[in-house]
């Protein structure tokens, strides 16, 4: 019938309206700022840099990889890779990011960037109230400004932060058990085997 699907529209809006007066779940109008609702766990906002530990600088994952910069479709990631490297979590050697610039003003929360991270250093935020006035500088967010802890991504991604960490746990076990082969092996080949005594000498 022509029409059909603008009248079954106008009675599914009818039915929401004349439900939000009798229903508790359908009563969804809240007077911001004064009320508040949580984000929901898979709400996502913009790119943060998770660190372990208690200081940003020394336990940041990233290892300026650039791979979320290249992905990313806007192009609003800027990194610029260190020239020397420091300890990672399982104490390798890993160049760092020297800079690590988001302007969130051209950020549009597609999440590429956190796909395909490697070293589950990026994470999306819930932070919305990010309004300033200053239009350039206030928008670009800088590596200090994007560092959050481990605690902080499990508190705002509780489900998806405890499978972080447990495929992390098991990447530095896996890590550790190489490691540790690696010198069983190379403690064996150099150790010096006695040669036997030749039988019926001279």
């Amino acid at each position: 019938m022509l029409g059909e699907g603008i009248l079954k529209g106008l009675a599914e809006t009818a039915k929401n309206f004349a439900g939000s007066f009798v229903s508790a779940e359908r009563m969804t109008t809240v007077e911001y700022p004064e009320e508040r609702i949580a984000p929901i766990e898979a709400a996502r906002v913009f790119p943060f840099l998770v660190y372990d530990g208690t200081d940003w600088e020394s336990g940041m994952r990233c290892v300026a990889c650039q791979i979320c910069e290249k992905e990313c479709p806007p192009k609003c990631i800027y990194i610029e890779k260190s020239k020397d490297k420091k300890p990672d979590a399982i104490g390798k050697p890993q160049f760092y990011p020297a800079k690590f610039d988001v302007d969130i003003a051209v950020c549009m929360s597609c999440q590429i960037c956190v796909e395909v991270c490697p070293f589950e250093a990026i994470k999306m935020d819930t932070e919305f109230e990010l309004s300033t006035d200053d239009r350039f500088g206030g928008l670009l967010l800088d590596r200090e400004e994007l560092s959050k802890s481990n605690e902080y991504y499990h508190q705002i991604h509780p489900t998806e932060a405890a499978v972080v960490d447990a495929r992390l746990t098991e990447g530095r076990a896996k890590a550790d058990a190489k490691t540790t082969a690696a010198a069983i092996t190379g403690a064996i080949r150099g150790a010096e085997i006695p040669k036997r005594p030749a039988e019926g000498g001279d």
